[in-house]
């Protein structure tokens, strides 16, 4: 059976000064990237410069935006490639927590019973309706590609790559570490909520493959500003219609490049 596989890397906005003092911003603020957020997108652009991207992806919020046209601007391979802007990428809506301390929202949950950021303030989303979101996401990412892309597979490729063990630790490594000589490769750029969602749904109900040696603690956490994760995706066709059939995580949450 033919398959295509694809690298899907996830990343979060750079910092913006509601991250700096602490506070949610949700859907309702959109705020722009901070001094120190743009310098962190300029680190991620260099951290990926030489990373071939077939596909751009972005969450249609500015602090997103702004992630994703830095990293693009210091990339060798995106004078050609369109940034989507995608609603469905947008961060978790916290309700009438947006714009309070994030301490006081845990204290809420706490209060509650309940962990956060799996707490939902009254008029926000539910963890269920994110997962909704990302699934809604997933699906119309594997049409585009497997609509652009299908002719670019490999003949023979097949799902080894999946039980073979992960070449690099989590948390260190090269910049194309898992997408050497993957030709079909798409950028993401979103929100740390909604990377906590996603990933939850990866690993939890398409059983992604993990790293050996990780932690799920530290998988489902709060990925840093600029924080990346990365994924392999395999694709059949069926009927006219391109089917998920095998995923594994190369690494979560490295975000080494903005500490040089």
């Amino acid at each position: 059976m033919t398959a295509l596989t694809f690298g899907l890397s996830l990343i979060r906005h750079g910092e913006t000064q509601y991250n700096k003092e602490g506070l949610l911003q949700g859907q309702a603020i959109d705020s722009p990237l901070s001094d120190i957020g743009l310098q962190q997108a300029e680190a991620a652009g260099c951290y990926l410069k030489d990373v071939a991207f077939s596909n751009v992806f972005v969450s249609d919020m500015l602090r997103a935006q702004q992630t994703a046209e830095t990293i693009m601007k210091r990339n060798r391979s995106c004078s050609g490639v369109h940034m989507v802007c995608d609603p469905l990428l947008k961060e978790k809506s916290f309700g009438i927590a947006e714009g309070q301390r994030v301490q006081d929202v845990r204290e809420m949950a706490k209060a509650a019973g309940q962990s956060f950021p799996d707490f939902t303030p009254p008029q926000g989303e539910t963890q269920e309706q994110v997962k909704e979101r990302v699934k809604e996401f997933l699906e119309k990412t594997l049409q585009q590609i497997g609509a652009e892309h299908w002719r670019d597979r490999g003949e023979d490729e097949d799902e080894s790559c999946f039980s073979a063990p992960s070449e690099t630790s989590p948390v260190e490594g090269r910049a194309d570490d898992g997408v050497r000589g993957v030709p079909v490769h798409a950028l993401v750029v979103t929100h740390g909520a909604y990377m906590c969602v996603a990933v939850r749904f990866f690993v939890e109900e398409l059983h992604c493959s993990v790293p050996p040696g990780s932690d799920k603690a530290h998988m489902f956490s709060l990925s840093p500003n600029t924080g990346l994760c990365r994924f392999l995706l395999t694709m059949r066709k069926e009927d006219d219609r391109f089917k998920l059939s095998g995923i594994r995580c190369v690494f979560v949450h490295r975000g080494g490049h903005v500490k040089k």
